[in-house]
Formats: C-alpha cells, sequence, structure tokens
C-alpha cells in the first residue's frame, strides 16, 4: 500500500489523514493529525465468523500514550497499565457512532485500537480518534455502511465554536461532542450549564456541515486508496425459520407485549420460548436454537412497533407522553450524610452521599497533567436489579458511562469551593432496573444532595425519551422502557433544570435522526423533566438548612501565602502537631487558603487559634501572652506567637532598675508583653512588661525554688 494523504479545514484548523505508512499488516490503519495533536488507530477483523452471542462482537480501545504528551508514567512500573476513566469513557464515545454503522449480518470479531501518540495540548484527542476509527475500517476491507465524522462545539459569549481550543473549551457554557454523517446525527453526549433545547439544537446545526467535510476527506481517501470490501458469510438462519417461528409465535407474543409486569413478560416469553423449540426440534438443529430466539425477538419488536404506531398503546399501556408513578424517599439511611430512594416504576436507584474534606478529592491524571476532583459520582448495577444471576466485580465500562453521565448532570448545581468548601461522593446503587436506571440516578442524587444540606444551585431531573419510526410516520417516547429501548430508534436522556439543559446523550438504531424529530424529543422531555422536578420538590422543597451531625464542619481560612511555610513547619512538623493537638485534618491550597475540618466546635475553635496565632502579623500596641524562651544579660526573649519572637530588654521588665533578669523571668515563663516597636528594616520586635503594669502594682523579684535568686548574693528575697 502506497504512502497517501488527504486533508481539508475544520473551522479553521487542518485536518490531516494518512495511511500506507505503518502498521500495514492491519486490515485498515490511519494517522489522524490536527495541529500536534496525532492519534493512530488501527482496525483488524477475524476472518472466520464467531459463534453468534447475540450482539456484535466489537471492541474499541482508545489509549493515551504518556508520551505524547512529554510525560514519563507515575508509578512502581513507571508504564501505562489499565486504562483511566477518562480512556474508557472515550472509548464508548466512539464505539456507539461505530457500531451501527457494520451490517446487521457481519459477526466476525473486530477490534479498533486507539493510541493518542502526540498531543499539543490545544487540540482535543477524541474528536480525532472518533474520525480516525471511521477511517480505518473505511478504507480496510471491513464491510461498512457508510462513513462518519466527529466535532466538538462549544458556546462562549453566545457563539458557536466548532472544535474549541482548551481555552475556549474553559469558558463555554456548553461541550458536546457529535458524530454524524453531514446528512444525519448518529451520536449526541455533552454537558451544558442550565442552557436551553434551541441552544443545544443550534450546536447540532452548526456542526453539519463540517461533519459533511470530514465524511467527503474519508471518501477521498477511499477513492484513492481504499480496499474492496470482503466477501462473508452473513449470520443467517436456515431457510423458513423465521416463518415458522413468526406462526407460531405471533399471536400469544401478541398477548405478552401488552402484560404490564416486567417479569411476568419475562417469564411468559421464556415459557413461549421453550415451547417453540420443542414444537421445531424435529425440523431444526441444536445450533438453529440461537436463530430460534433472535426470530422470536424479531417478531416481538415488528408486534411491538406496530401497538405504538397503529394503536398508540405502549407494553405497560400508558400513552407516548406518560411517566409512570414516582415514590420518593429521602434521609433513610441513618448514619450517612445524605441518602434518598428514588422509584419510578419498575426502576430504583438508592443515593448516599458523604462529605468529605480536601484531603478526599479524587487525583486525576491526564495528557494535560494532573487535576483534582470534589464532586465524585459512582454508580453500581449489581445482576439482582434485573433479576438475573451474574458476575460481581469491579465496575464495567457500562457503569462507567451511566455514572458519568450522572456526575455531568448534577455538576453544574454543586456549589463552588468558597461557599462550600467539601469533597462530595454520591454512590447510587440500581436496586431495579427497566429503563433509564442513569436518569433515576440523577434524580436520586439531586435528592440526596438536598438530603445533606448541599446548597444546590437548582434541583435536576433526568428521563430518556424513545424513538419508534416508520417511513415518515414517527411516535416520540417519554421515560422508555427497557424494551422499548432495544426494540425501539433511539436512546435519547436529557437532564436538566427548570433553567435548562445539564447533561444529554443520544444514541440511534437507525441511519439518522431529523431534526424535527430531536426538537420534538427535547420539547416532550423538557415537560416529562418539570413533572419530575415538581415531584422532588413536593417531596423536599430545598436543601436543608443543617448538615448531617456526622458530618465534618470545615473551616475557611485565607492567610499570606509567606506564612505557608511557617504553617506546615519543617519536614510538616508544625502542622502534624497541630492535628495531633486538637484532632482536625488541615489542607493547604498554595494561595494561601487553608480548610480545617473537625468534628467538634471546640476542636475546631482551638485549631483555627492556633493557626491564626502562627500567622498573626504583629502591630504595634498589641498585647501578647508570651513565653520566655532565653535569657541573657540584656534581657529575655519571648515568643508571642509560635513563629516570632521578641527581645524584652531588661529596662523594659519593671519600672525600677533591675540588674538580673532572672530575679523577675524564668524561660518557660507566661509574661504579658506589649509591642513598643517593629524595626522595618530588620522586622525585629521590642516588646515591654513595665507598660503593662502600674509602679504601685509592680511585683517584687522572683524567689527560686532553690529559695535563692539565680546571681544574687545568697540573701533571700522577701515578698
Amino acid at each position: 500500500m502506497k504512502h497517501t494523504r488527504v486533508e481539508t479545514e475544520i473551522a479553521g484548523q487542518k485536518l490531516i489523514i494518512e495511511t500506507g505508512k505503518m502498521a500495514k499488516q492491519a486490515d485498515g490503519a490511519v494517522w489522524v493529525q490536527m495541529g500536534e495533536t496525532v492519534v493512530f488507530v488501527t482496525a483488524v477483523s477475524a476472518k472466520e465468523p464467531k459463534q453468534y452471542q447475540g450482539f456484535f462482537p466489537l471492541t474499541v480501545d482508545y489509549r493515551e500514550r504518556a508520551y505524547a504528551a512529554g510525560k514519563i508514567p507515575g508509578g512502581f512500573f513507571k508504564r501505562e497499565g489499565k486504562p483511566y476513566e477518562h480512556e474508557v469513557l472515550r472509548a464508548r464515545l466512539i464505539d456507539r457512532p461505530l457500531r451501527p454503522m457494520f451490517p446487521k449480518d457481519f459477526n466476525y470479531e473486530t477490534q479498533v485500537l486507539i493510541y493518542v501518540i502526540s498531543y499539543d495540548k490545544i487540540n482535543e484527542p477524541d474528536v480525532l480518534a472518533m474520525i480516525g476509527a471511521s477511517a480505518a475500517v473505511a478504507i480496510s476491507d471491513i464491510p461498512m455502511k457508510e462513513p462518519f465524522g466527529g466535532v466538538r462545539v462549544a458556546y462562549v459569549d453566545g457563539e458557536y465554536v466548532v472544535n474549541p481550543s482548551a481555552i475556549d473549551k474553559d469558558d463555554s457554557s456548553l461541550d458536546i461532542i457529535i458524530a454524524g454523517t453531514g446528512k444525519d446525527v448518529l451520536m449526541v453526549e455533552g454537558e451544558a450549564f442550565e442552557l436551553s433545547e434551541d441552544i443545544l439544537l443550534g450546536a447540532l446545526k452548526v456542526a453539519m456541515p463540517e461533519l459533511a467535510k470530514i465524511v467527503e476527506l474519508q471518501n477521498e481517501l477511499i477513492a484513492k486508496i481504499g480496499k474492496p470490501k470482503r466477501e462473508y458469510e452473513p449470520l443467517k438462519s436456515a431457510e423458513g425459520l423465521y416463518d415458522d417461528v413468526a406462526e407460531l409465535a405471533t399471536e400469544k407474543l401478541n398477548e405478552i407485549i401488552r402484560i404490564p409486569d416486567k417479569l411476568e413478560r419475562i417469564r411468559q416469553r421464556r415459557i413461549l420460548k421453550k415451547s417453540i423449540i420443542e414444537k421445531l426440534s424435529e425440523k431444526y438443529t441444536e445450533d438453529d436454537e440461537p436463530f430460534i430466539h433472535i426470530a422470536a425477538d424479531e417478531v416481538e419488536k415488528k408486534l411491538m412497533r406496530k401497538m405504538v404506531l397503529d394503536e398508540g398503546r405502549r407494553i405497560d399501556g400508558r400513552p407516548s407522553d406518560e411517566i409512570r408513578p414516582i415514590s420518593i424517599d429521602v434521609g433513610l439511611l441513618p448514619r450517612v450524610h445524605g441518602s434518598a430512594l428514588f422509584t419510578r416504576g419498575e426502576t430504583q436507584a438508592i443515593t448516599a452521599l458523604t462529605l468529605g474534606t480536601k484531603l478526599d478529592e479524587q487525583k486525576i491524571e491526564e495528557l494535560d497533567g494532573e487535576s483534582f476532583k470534589s464532586f465524585i459520582l459512582h454508580y453500581n448495577f449489581p445482576p439482582f436489579s434485573v433479576g438475573e444471576v451474574g458476575r460481581h466485580f469491579g465496575p464495567g465500562r457500562r457503569e462507567i458511562g451511566h455514572g458519568h453521565l450522572a456526575e455531568r448532570a448534577l455538576t453544574p448545581v454543586i456549589p463552588v469551593e468558597d461557599s462550600f468548601p467539601y469533597t462530595i461522593r454520591i454512590v447510587s446503587d440500581i436496586l431495579e432496573s427497566n429503563g433509564s436506571s442513569s436518569m433515576a440516578t440523577v434524580c436520586a442524587g439531586t435528592l440526596a444532595l438536598m438530603d445533606a444540606g448541599v446548597p444546590i444551585k437548582n434541583p435536576v431531573a433526568g428521563i430518556a425519551m424513545g424513538l419508534i419510526s416508520e417511513g415518515d410516520k414517527f411516535v416520540v417516547l417519554t421515560d422508555i422502557l427497557g424494551e422499548e429501548d432495544h426494540h425501539g430508534d433511539m436512546d435519547f436522556k436529557v437532564a436538566g433544570t427548570k433553567d435548562g439543559i445539564t447533561a444529554f446523550q443520544m444514541d440511534v438504531k437507525v441511519p439518522g435522526i431529523s431534526f424535527e424529530v430531536m426538537e420534538n424529543a427535547l420539547a416532550q422531555a423538557k415537560t416529562g423533566r418539570e413533572f419530575i422536578l415538581g415531584k422532588i420538590v413536593e417531596t423536599i422543597p430545598e436543601p436543608r438548612t443543617e448538615l448531617s451531625p456526622h458530618a465534618p464542619r470545615i473551616a475557611t481560612l485565607h492567610i499570606d501565602t509567606r506564612k505557608i511555610g511557617d504553617v506546615i513547619g519543617s519536614g510538616g512538623k508544625v502542622i502534624r502537631g497541630i492535628q495531633d493537638e486538637t484532632n482536625t485534618t488541615i489542607a493547604i491550597e498554595e494561595d494561601g487558603t487553608i480548610f480545617i475540618s473537625a468534628h467538634s466546635p471546640e476542636d475546631m475553635d482551638k485549631a483555627i487559634k492556633i493557626v491564626e496565632d502562627i500567622t498573626r502579623v504583629p502591630k504595634v500596641d498589641e498585647v501578647y501572652d508570651g513565653t520566655v524562651t532565653r535569657i541573657t544579660n540584656f534581657g529575655a526573649f519571648v515568643r508571642i506567637t509560635p513563629s516570632i519572637e521578641g527581645l524584652l530588654h531588661i529596662s523594659e521588665v519593671a519600672h525600677k532598675r533591675i540588674d538580673n533578669v532572672e530575679d523577675y523571668l524564668k524561660v518557660g515563663d507566661t509574661v504579658k508583653v506589649k509591642i513598643l516597636d517593629i524595626d522595618q528594616q530588620t522586622g525585629k520586635i521590642r516588646l515591654s512588661r513595665k507598660a503593662l503594669i502600674g509602679r504601685s502594682d509592680e511585683d517584687s523579684p522572683k524567689r527560686h525554688s532553690s529559695g535563692h535568686s539565680s546571681g544574687s548574693s545568697g540573701r533571700r528575697n522577701r515578698y
């Protein structure tokens, strides 16, 4: 294969795709570059079909090489290990528009590997990876319906920005990634700061011309170097099998799809399929059993879609825009800092919220560098939630993705650190699932935040929209069930407040979705979202005014940055001493912000006083209770703060003339002193004891435990 390069301009930046120079044994390999960001993508498909497992065996892996940003990985091994969470999320982002582009009868294991090998911290690699995945498959001999592109759109100061720089992205109130063919939208995902539906639709319209240019660029590459698509053994059933299954299943399935209860539907469907397999056992072999299941599912799909389109009736009997019954409980876990149980139909999520300190923040390592998260949401989907037995290990890609979507939805309403200096962690455990448990997590997460007394800007609710379409006829479904997602054409999740959208995610199973459908879906989602918000506010109108008694209390101080070292001390000795003495946790930021957390008001006050004493800047005429640290023949040195000493000259100890300071003071004594002067050049402080006592109140020299004053003639001093 000869080296081939094509390029075009996208939003003022040159997009380059090259192939034929590297990884020539892969079925398809491309180098995609914008600025100095480069991703390398390969696609390989097995040459023999895989035993059918009910889904297309596609694997997409996205990895960022540390060298791409001139970094060496941390840790003991100093090499990249398992993917970070953001790498898993980007792999899912690419998988979703790519998967529908393969023929339904193609059942060959396919792997798309993406490496970020250069990163300029300006051009984001995720959209380049999406383009590369499409291009690598498109130029290979692997069957593909058509290529697609991907762009990011921001909304900065009322203007749309395509593929924004890192600076524009930080200033944007919208971050949306759109995959499409230039004619149709395949996938949408992003977050917004309470923006309107019109602004979201506007971003999609802005993206379409750029997507068309990206697809045109890939078609140019295909024309120059693309391989002929391979012939393959299609996934197909024995002749006549579908008709036989339809004859046996149609009448009963038409009854089953009208059973409102999910578990009863599943039971009846299982009985029917077993019966069909038995009746057809003489005509078909065990190898045909998977195809009997496929055929039964296809019959059910057609019946369900016909029922929705022709009768306006859904599986559970609801009209298209109705939300299932909702029940809400808050504060049900007595020891946690905030909790909620949200049930919508047969979907249920329990959330528990924990308030932590600055030291509990999550450290994030990316090519951009290190950062810290103070709001974390984790989502768990145990197998019992769908009445199944399954492996129960760490979170999978789906759980990471659903948790990230819910976290995105809630992030815009979380208070800023200055007003609420806590690390917040929400854990959502799905107890039941029949449609959109991620959006149930958004609702339950909002309730847990309010129950914990977190002063969120607005409550957030989420809802999942579906679509059934045939030709020009379509029905948008509110609050979809699992089967409506499985047999439908769209899964469009929208979360937001009364003021606008905060997060969204859309996947489609048809060639594309028109703007008319999307407008209807967004309008219907807004109505549904407002209904759920009403239920939330009925239960808990606003965040509680008091935190849980089990939550830590946090105080925030601001000190001169020059004093940070004094608070930390050599090797952290001072700060550790304060924490041990006061039973508190202390974190210090580079800007001089100090976070002190404690479970007791007394401990908090004690720690604050110690820090204030350490960082206090002395002023003339201030009075301190100091501690004598050294005595000389010309006076005593007195520590007035943990880090500052001043000189109490012998002439300032008493009103009368004294010959020996030790007649009045000894090391370790506490003495009340007043600042007389601070040298502006050296910072040296001059103190006075006599300025605080009258002549008539003046005491006599102290008598030491030995009975003699140090340095005296040995006569006993009398009081």
